[in-house]
């Protein structure tokens, strides 16, 4: 490897694990969004430069970081200078605070101390001015690092969309002055749901990849379960904060055997169980059972309780489909997501049959869902089972020309290939 080529290598590693770090610790200092990204990325920019002269440093994260707030210092020194040799020309404009503001505030006023600069850039970004997908879709684009077609493929939007709601949000966040502080107590309730949103999309996101040739991105769901094991500090009586780290833990219990030795992706039906993580499922079952007590579950704890029925079945055949669906309808009347629905979809074909399945798929044919490989993806599943080589051939071959990881294509490939070789008929051949 070329040392061009290791510090390329060392600075994608870097984004993907120390982008969150870099930007929130600058806008402490930068005091405005706008102006800590182009510090951040300007700080990427310098480090493709100055590490192949003199080396990839031996902590990436606080040599971004330095680079990054010293360019926001610098920026303000000019901007000052500026101000100072033109005074009658320049009318000051500060939407927020200058550097080091909000310091002075955390625990004062009511407020609660936020320990992590992650999680508080996750709370500014959630502010109530915003319309609550574009507080989600900013926090992923700024803090989280996602591209906006990973975001737009999270949201089933289009990316031109999404780029406009993520535009509009940051433009938003200057008309309204909104400033990056700690939220006072009732505020931080205030924003929870949104940011519960943020965290499980972000762990979503890491734990099947929307692109790219890897299943999975571990920093995206390691930063997700950081930062709502941080939050749940914070916030120890939210029981909704508690289902949904039960449901991260359950989904990396079973990381591990979600792709074989050479990656390639396992279904949950044959992945050995053998190899999941008990005391991670053990942890689960602890947070799902605290999460239960004290009134009606919401939408996070109950998909907790659906990974719960399959981490603690023996067997995939033992899984308790009946209790799965049951719990699927309540989660579709507490939140009525169309990705619900085809979860619900699929319990149904293992509860009642592959009929049953695909007439429930059929109800969704025309939806949100449209453009969404997860569809047709199931349906030529439910068909494969129900032994229609033809139909299933037709329809992996659908869900083949909308899927982008490659390791969900390679499965369906596999998949496609074995009915196309089942719906042949006996004595012929390729050729």
């Amino acid at each position: 490897m070329t040392p061009r080529e290791e510090v390329r290598r060392a600075l994608a590693q870097a984004h993907r694990r120390e982008w969150a770090r870099v930007l929130a610790a600058t806008v402490r200092v930068a005091g405005d969004l706008d102006l800590a990204q182009e510090c951040a990325q300007d700080a990427y920019v310098r480090a493709l430069e100055t590490w192949q002269r003199d080396g990839v440093p031996p902590n990436p994260g606080a040599w971004l970081t330095t680079t990054a707030r010293n360019r926001a210092v610098d920026s303000h020194r000019r901007a000052a200078a500026l101000r100072g040799k033109l005074p009658l020309l320049v009318e000051e404009e500060r939407t927020v605070p200058g550097p080091g503001w909000d310091e002075a505030q955390d625990g004062a006023d009511g407020r609660r101390e936020v320990p992590d600069d992650r999680l508080r850039l996750v709370f500014t970004c959630c502010h109530p001015a915003l319309a609550r997908e574009a507080q989600v879709a900013l926090t992923l684009r700024l803090v989280c690092g996602l591209t906006t077609d990973e975001i737009a493929a999270a949201f089933l939007v289009s990316e031109s969309t999404m780029a406009a709601r993520i535009t509009r949000a940051k433009k938003k966040i200057t008309a309204a002055r909104i400033p990056y502080r700690v939220p006072a107590g009732h505020e931080l309730a205030e924003r929870l749901d949104a940011v519960l949103m943020v965290l499980h999309l972000v762990f979503t996101t890491g734990h099947t990849a929307p692109s790219g040739g890897a299943l999975r991105r571990s920093d995206l769901t390691g930063r997700a379960v950081d930062l709502t094991r941080t939050l749940l500090e914070l916030m120890p009586d939210e029981r909704e904060l508690r289902g949904l780290l039960a449901l991260m833990v359950f989904g990396e219990a079973r990381a591990a055997t979600r792709v074989d030795d050479a990656g390639a992706f396992v279904p949950l039906e044959e992945q050995d169980r053998g190899r999941w993580d008990a005391a991670a499922i053990r942890d689960g079952c602890r947070l799902l059972q605290d999460a239960l007590h004290g009134g009606r579950p919401g939408r996070f704890v109950l998909q907790a309780a659906i990974a719960a029925f399959h981490a603690t079945a023996p067997s995939f055949d033992d899984t308790d489909w009946r209790g799965v669906a049951m719990l699927y309808d309540r989660l579709l009347a507490e939140w009525p997501s169309p990705v619900v629905a085809l979860n619900r979809a699929i319990a149904v074909g293992f509860r009642d049959g592959p009929q049953a399945g695909l007439a429930a798929l059929d109800e969704l044919e025309s939806g949100a869902l449209a453009g969404y490989h997860y569809l047709p993806a199931a349906r030529a599943e439910l068909l494969r089972r129900l032994g229609e080589p033809v139909a299933a051939t037709h329809a992996y071959a659908h869900a083949l020309e909308l899927v982008d990881n490659e390791r969900e294509r390679d499965f369906l490939e596999r998949r496609l290939a074995s009915m196309r070789d089942s719906s042949r008929p006996a004595g012929t051949s390729d050729g």
